[in-house]
């Protein structure tokens, strides 16, 4: 398999880059058989957001995949959830999540508690190696996204791999409309 790349940005296979990985992300990388062609390159950590690195390297905001944390209560048990979305799209927390995570309020999770738990930096969660016991929701969208580009667990590089590839992560998945 050809390494998977992007105008404008340098692709380094991520197996062989762990460096450029956070170790939680680079241990379910190593542990992942699909990993084998997944690229990670190396931006300025100053535009780890997705659109300021969609902006800086030209690159379409429909091919960034978000990954937003979310939590809620039912009966007093906490549940969180993991939802990619385009970064076109917002998560459809109030409704969509909400039920699927069957909670009264669904809320994102706060930033310190999230770099905390996840034990990767605000600006590059990835679905990549979060915890067990956290749901992975993909929108539908996600996987017929031909390129994504989705954090790799740091500020200062970004994993590229074939959106297909997001619906066989451990626990994913695929919901139509998580994303309006």
């Amino acid at each position: 398999m050809d390494l998977i790349s992007l105008p404008g940005l340098t692709s380094l296979p991520a197996l062989t880059h762990p460096e450029l990985v956070a170790p939680r992300v680079a241990a379910a990388l190593a542990d992942w058989p699909a990993a084998a062609g997944l690229a990670v390159v190396e931006i300025d950590p100053d535009l780890a957001d997705t659109a300021a690195m969609s902006a800086a390297y030209d690159l379409p905001l429909s091919a960034g995949v978000n990954c937003v944390l979310v939590a809620g209560k039912r009966e007093g048990e906490e549940r969180i959830a993991a939802c990619l979305v385009r970064a076109d799209t917002r998560a459809d927390v109030n409704h969509t999540v909400k039920r699927l995570l069957d909670v009264r309020k669904p809320s994102f999770l706060p930033m310190e508690r999230a770099v905390a738990e996840s034990e990767m930096e605000y600006g590059g969660i990835t679905p990549v190696g979060l915890p067990g016991g956290w749901r992975l929701l993909l929108d539908a969208r996600v996987v017929d996204v031909e390129v994504a580009v989705i954090g790799s667990g740091l500020r200062r590089s970004k994993l590229l791999l074939p959106g297909s590839l997001l619906a066989e992560l451990p626990g994913a998945e695929v919901v139509e409309g998580l994303a309006g």
